[in-house]
Formats: structure tokens, C-alpha cells, sequence
């Protein structure tokens, strides 16, 4: 079993503090939801989690099975099985989706894999998620749209295979079936690989789809609640206000 451990977590960016001493664990197979309203550190966190240089960590720890990964580059956090699916990705022209989608099979299963049995595996995922494979023809995130992006950091999560993932609103700009394969795509990884990951999202309707274990509510870059999926009920229910007052 896998164990993310965050210590008194603090986070600046420009010299302004935006996470202010943050705490939390959790385990392999474990859904975690982060939830708070606007601007309150949510996609600072998990930027700083993965070692965005503009996030700048000034105090406490990030752990992963105990070993200290607090200041290892973004692409060192990603070799011990960090992962992180942007809010809103940004446009690539130039390089074919399945370009980079084939380097991440490789990454994972070795540069010696053919390129047509890497290829048709990607594929097969695809079709898993309901991308359309004329996306893969087309530059990185070029033109997609909100939903199209989403299904694709999804596919890449599903390919690279972490022991944790950190899924920055992946209920956004997605419709009811979008939401549906993404919530299965997550469960399925869930129980053949035992993911753990962390949701950040505003509304409780991808929490019941793929069960929550935790939910935290972020308010000015600190936690100011947890609980089970309860809490999320309570949110969805009256607000943050009844939350943040308690």
C-alpha cells in the first residue's frame, strides 16, 4: 500500500501566501475530494503538489511512502507516480496528441514496445473513453473542447498508470454521459490499480458517482473541514457558508 502524506503544507506565489498550512493523508485505493469556493488555493495545492515553479512550497512536507518529494522537479514527482490533470490544459500546436500519448505508453512500458502495438493500445483507450480517434491526428489539446480535454488528461492518467492523481475539476465543462465514463474511468482504476486520487470539484454529483471515502473544504488556503461524503451532502444542500461558519 501507497501512503501521500502532506505536513503543515505552506505555498506563496509572488511573495502572497495561498496555502497556509495544510495537513492531510491519504492511502492506495482512496478517493479524497477537495472542495472550497473560488480562490480558495484548490488549483494552488495541487499545482505546488506537483512542483509548478511560479508555486513556491516555504514550509512543511509532501511525502510519498515516506520519502520526501517536497522539492523534486515536476518531472521526478511524475516518475514516482504523481499525476496531475490541469483544470484547463493548454493548447500544444505542432505535436500530434498521439505523439505524446505513444511517448507515455513508452514511459511506462518501455521504449522497446512496437510502435503499432503502443499505438493500438492507446487507441483501444480511446474507445474506452469515447474520444474520438480523429483527435489523435490533431495538435495537443488544439481546438478541443472543454470535455474533449478532460476525457484526454483522463486517457493520459490511464496510460501512465499513478499510484496518485490529482484531478483538478474534472466535472468541468463536461455533459452527463462525459461525466459518467470519466467517473467509471476513475473507479476502474480504482479497483485494478488501487489509485488513490484527489478530486477537486465544486459539485457532489461526480463524488456520488465515484464514491468518495473523504471530503475536505478549503477556505483561504486553509482546511476548515472534513468529513465523509456527508459533508459534501450538507454543501450541495446550503451552501459553503454552513460549512465555513461551523
Amino acid at each position: 500500500m501507497s501512503t501521500l502524506r502532506i505536513e503543515d503544507l505552506h505555498v506563496e506565489v509572488e511573495g502572497r501566501e495561498v496555502i497556509k498550512g495544510i495537513s492531510f493523508e491519504m492511502n492506495s485505493g482512496e478517493i479524497h475530494a477537495l472542495m472550497g469556493p473560488n480562490g480558495s488555493g484548490k488549483t494552488s495545492l495541487s499545482l505546488a503538489l506537483m512542483g509548478h515553479p511560479k508555486y513556491k512550497i516555504t514550509k512543511g512536507k509532501i511525502l510519498l511512502n515516506d520519502e520526501d518529494i517536497t522539492n523534486l522537479e515536476t518531472d521526478e514527482k511524475v516518475k514516482h507516480g504523481l499525476f496531475l490533470a490541469f483544470q484547463n490544459p493548454v493548447e500544444i500546436g505542432g505535436v500530434k496528441l498521439s505523439t505524446l500519448l505513444i511517448a507515455e505508453y513508452n514511459r511506462v512500458y518501455g521504449s522497446n514496445t512496437p510502435i503499432m502495438e503502443a499505438f493500438s493500445n492507446v487507441k483501444g483507450l480511446t474507445k474506452e473513453l469515447g474520444v474520438s480517434e480523429s483527435l489523435l491526428n490533431r495538435g495537443i489539446f488544439e481546438g478541443f473542447s472543454g470535455g474533449e480535454k478532460k476525457r484526454i488528461e483522463i486517457l493520459q492518467m490511464a496510460i501512465l498508470k499513478p499510484k496518485f492523481a490529482i484531478l483538478d475539476e474534472p466535472d468541468s465543462g463536461v455533459d452527463v454521459d462525459g461525466l459518467k465514463i470519466i467517473s467509471d474511468m476513475i473507479k476502474k482504476l480504482r479497483g485494478d490499480l488501487n489509485t488513490g486520487f484527489l478530486v477537486i470539484t465544486h459539485y457532489r454529483r461526480i463524488l456520488d458517482y465515484i464514491n468518495a471515502d473523504k471530503v475536505h473544504v478549503l477556505y483561504r488556503g486553509k482546511i476548515v473541514a472534513s468529513g465523509s461524503m456527508e459533508l459534501a451532502k450538507l454543501i450541495d444542500e446550503k451552501g459553503y457558508d454552513a460549512v465555513i461558519k461551523n
